[in-house]
């Protein structure tokens, strides 16, 4: 089993920053890709943004030049750094992993969600 613990969200002004961590732990053999989904109220999970194990990234549209992700594969972290966030940025923030298990399968693990809410 694997675990996915986000922190990092909480409430900003328009036009501040955050910056998400994923630390994820468990029987991992290793972790293919890594991302970001968001599901505002009353619309549709969405992602926002992935990286391979080999560092590739794609990102949403509507947040790129905004936001950046990263890992480190060492840590098995991921991050999403938010700048320039908007009202519109305002979502429930779910971290998700590509892990091939210590038992030679491969699974999609989701964290447990974390708050984004911007406002002023």
């Amino acid at each position: 089993q694997v675990q996915l613990v986000e922190s990092g969200g909480g409430l900003v002004q328009p036009g501040g920053s955050l910056r998400l961590s994923c630390a994820a732990s468990g029987s991992i053999f290793t972790i293919y890709a890594m991302g970001w989904y968001r599901q505002a109220p009353g619309k549709q999970r969405e992602l926002v943004a992935a990286i391979t194990s080999g560092g590739s990234t794609n990102y949403a549209d509507s947040v790129k030049g905004r936001f950046t992700i990263s890992r480190n594969n060492a840590k098995n972290t991921v991050y999403l750094q938010m700048n320039s966030l908007k009202p519109e940025d305002t979502a429930v923030y779910y971290c998700t992993a590509d892990v091939l298990s210590s038992d030679g399968y491969e699974y999609d693990y989701w964290g447990q969600g974390t708050q984004v809410t911007v406002s002023s």
